[in-house]
């Protein structure tokens, strides 16, 4: 089954996501982090980045952060989180041979839904910025409310404070 392959990591996995502290006035919050290699397959004839592959590496990291830090099952015995909207702001082009260091925060977490901030960078600038929307449902497609260990999980990435990532959601 395509989960149990996501949960078992690859060996050259574990050099690329790392986690990273920041810290603001008002609380310490985790970053979590992956690098992604561009290669030639991710460009268009003009040499850039295709717009989309912005939007599946965040369905990358994500599920990265899942599976290291919140849950190796991604939930799955409990429910789906469902990406109820996404968005991508480019800043700046990337080519092949670039590697993009994506940070991810956790937003607005809420009992059943919360939101994903991203940060793409490559060589300390940054390229792009983008989020997701997620709630968690049942396996009906009701609304369900994550569990209680999961919330803690999920708020130790949160950065609702930072007034960085609260304007990556205007």
């Amino acid at each position: 089954m395509l989960i149990d392959n996501l949960s078992q990591s690859s060996a050259g996995d574990e050099d690329h996501a790392a986690f990273d502290t920041l810290q603001s006035p008002a609380k310490q919050a985790l970053t979590f982090k992956h690098s992604i290699d561009i290669y030639l397959k991710d460009s268009n004839a003009y040499g850039n980045t295709y717009f989309a592959r912005y939007f599946e590496w965040q369905g990358v990291c994500r599920e990265r952060w899942l599976q290291q830090c919140i849950s190796a099952d991604l939930l799955q015995p409990l429910g789906v989180l469902v990406t109820k909207s996404a968005n991508i702001d480019y800043v700046r082009e990337t080519f092949p041979f670039q590697t993009v260091e994506c940070e991810m925060n956790s937003e607005q977490v809420k009992n059943c839904s919360l939101v994903l901030a991203f940060r793409f960078l490559v060589a300390g600038k940054l390229v792009c910025t983008g989020s997701q929307h997620i709630v968690f449902t049942s396996y009906d497609k009701r609304i369900q409310r994550l569990p209680e260990d999961i919330l803690e999980k999920v708020r130790q990435y949160d950065h609702s404070e930072n007034e960085f990532t609260k304007s990556l959601m205007h």
